[in-house]
């Protein structure tokens, strides 16, 4: 009798610890496969950049409405802190990486990301970004190249996978290129309609879309940007809904990350409302649709940001820059929506990664 209790017990912990592996998709296998995902990254967001903007704003945030709150860690393979392109790859493609390395491992090898497994299972996927569409965090889910900083070879990238939708920054990438190839009109002959501006989105979404709405960088929300994130994730939205076997999107709010490189509050506060609002584009279209799963998290926090302020009036709160670098502290992950359960506790960034894979059945 004491052999039969202590093997079963044996065999409750060796079920217990096989789920608890980080990768391991039998803790999945219970949910129904997921179609539809929006992934929304706040460039260099933290729980203070979060608080400041709550504060600024004066009422509840629309990243307040989620049930499900997580941690992950963010350490690169070759450094304590990592960069946007090291945890942009891990998120993406689920290795841990060198600093700078986009879609690549630790070797140098390309990694199949989760926008390309999307594509090869007949979803759709986007990006949306307020910076250049080959920026790092971007770059690190369609693009495999060894250094952040080749942006030419990574628009290249754009031409190896049949995506249905980028919106950002960066058409010098594209054109007037070193190799004098003319990658926008290479995706006009391939069905893509094309925008430069916000203006210019047509009224009925077409099936493919390239929007490239600034040569370089788009403009800060102090300079005038204007509600062109929230706008364009609810474009993105809609154009990649009219697939009916699902769609991967991934929206990302860059600018968060500029503000507190640069250690000014202001700018930090108001990406953060802006990237807020488009969070509240996803929310309303997965409490509608129901079958939609939205995560929202950062690739690391910047500026080392802490709030002293003795009340909450946004004039008194008083703010404080540690350094105009990252940080390694650990990063929030909110989610809601079927499988949204599976992001709580603390976990790799990588493991954003393998829940996705798993939930999606990909």
């Amino acid at each position: 009798m004491i052999h039969t209790i202590i093997s079963y017990v044996m065999f409750l912990l060796l079920a217990f610890c096989s789920l608890a592996t980080p990768g391991y998709a039998s803790e999945f296998q219970s949910q129904p496969k997921l179609k539809k995902v929006i992934l929304l990254i706040g460039d260099g967001m933290g729980l203070a950049q979060i608080q400041a903007g709550m504060i600024a704003k004066g009422e509840p945030l629309n990243i307040e409405r989620f049930p499900i709150t997580g941690l992950a860690k963010t350490t690169s393979s070759d450094n304590l802190i990592t960069d946007s392109a090291a945890a942009g790859t891990a998120m993406a493609c689920g290795v841990k990486t060198y600093n700078g390395a986009i879609g690549v491992d630790a070797k140098g090898r390309p990694c199949r990301t989760i926008l390309e497994l999307s594509e090869k299972a007949g979803l759709s996927t986007g990006l949306v970004a307020t910076s250049v569409i080959t920026h790092a965090t971007p770059a690190s889910f369609i693009a495999h190249v060894e250094n952040r900083y080749q942006y030419e070879d990574i628009a290249l990238g754009f031409m190896d996978t049949d995506f249905e939708l980028i919106i950002g920054g960066g058409k010098k990438h594209f054109a007037n290129r070193r190799d004098k190839r003319d990658l926008i009109a290479e995706f006009q002959k391939s069905g893509y309609y094309l925008a430069d501006s916000l203006a210019a989105l047509p009224g009925e979404a077409p099936g493919k879309l390239v929007g490239l709405f600034n040569s370089g960088d788009m403009p800060t929300m102090l300079e005038g940007r204007g509600d062109v994130l929230p706008r364009s994730t609810h474009y993105a939205i809609d154009l990649l809904n009219n697939n009916e076997e699902g769609f991967f999107l991934m929206v990302e709010g860059s600018q968060i990350d500029w503000g507190g490189h640069d250690t000014e509050i202001e700018y930090v506060v108001t990406e953060m409302i802006d990237f807020d609002e488009a969070i509240g584009e996803a929310l309303d279209f997965a409490e509608q649709d129901k079958h939609t799963l939205v995560i929202v998290t950062a690739d690391h926090e910047t500026g080392g940001l802490s709030i002293k302020g003795p009340d909450f009036m946004v004039d008194a709160a008083d703010y404080e820059f540690s350094t105009s670098s990252h940080t390694a502290v650990m990063v929030p992950v909110f989610a809601y929506g079927p499988g949204a359960q599976n992001f709580s506790g603390i976990y790799e960034n990588t493991e954003i990664f393998f829940k996705l894979k798993a939930l999606m059945g990909l």
